[in-house]
């Protein structure tokens, strides 16, 4: 996480287009990186655990302890959030200054404050230990989270993008059949491969759950008799 997910951040921070071109990258994406894959996690696992029956391996405790990675890493979020609109206006870059305006107030609004509102404050619920062990909280939770992070890279690469430093190059995104297609179908290809994964193999590595299996017992000679 913390190798590929700087170097992918790096990708957009060393150039020079407004919004990418930030020191803060590297910790945003890893931060993002772990708040999305637990985020995924929880979505996969809640209604998996019902449904392989395997709530005496997975319990409470486990969840709360997510709840709480998840918390943190939103935390870490929120923060990064701040501090972009902070940068952009302490810069006094003009080209910086109207990419974060247009991100809040601008064509892609919408979008913004989805992955504000999505990632930055469903999470601090999270503060709440009933909310932390309650499942069905912690799934429609999970499914802000992953909406939510899915609108950060929206609003990364389409706002970034939209106003460049040339007016000529100026637009907005209109997808096409083609790329809802694509869409869908990245949600296909990811189904498809892990259901194929869970039927085959277990869902739950024997050695995190060895302490909970009873050791087999031999008979003594004595009792034998």
């Amino acid at each position: 996480v913390l190798s590929v997910h700087s170097v992918v951040s790096w990708d957009f921070a060393s150039s020079i287009v407004p919004g990418w071109h930030g020191t803060i990258f590297a910790p945003y994406f890893v931060a993002g990186a772990i708040y999305s894959g637990i985020g995924m996690v929880l979505t996969l696992m809640i209604p998996l655990r019902k449904v392989l029956k395997v709530e005496h391996m997975i319990t409470d405790y486990h969840f709360d302890n997510l709840s709480k990675l998840t918390l943190l890493t939103g935390s870490i979020l929120f923060y990064a959030y701040g501090m972009e609109y902070f940068v952009a206006w302490y810069s006094g870059s003009t080209f910086e200054q109207t990419t974060f305006w247009r991100r809040a107030f601008g064509p892609n609004w919408w979008a913004g404050w989805t992955m504000i509102i999505c990632n930055a404050f469903v999470s601090q619920l999270l503060w709440f230990r009933k909310i932390r062990t309650n499942l069905t909280s912690l799934f429609v939770i999970s499914i802000f989270i992953n909406l939510g992070m899915w609108f950060e890279r929206y609003v990364i690469v389409v706002s970034s993008l939209a106003n460049d430093y040339l007016p000529y190059a100026w637009g907005q995104l209109n997808p096409t059949w083609a790329d809802w297609c694509l869409l869908a179908g990245s949600f296909g290809w990811f189904g498809l491969w892990f259901t194929m994964f869970y039927k085959n193999f277990p869902i739950v590595a024997i050695q995190e759950i060895k302490e909970m299996i009873p050791m087999p017992r031999r008979k003594s000679a004595e009792g034998a008799h």
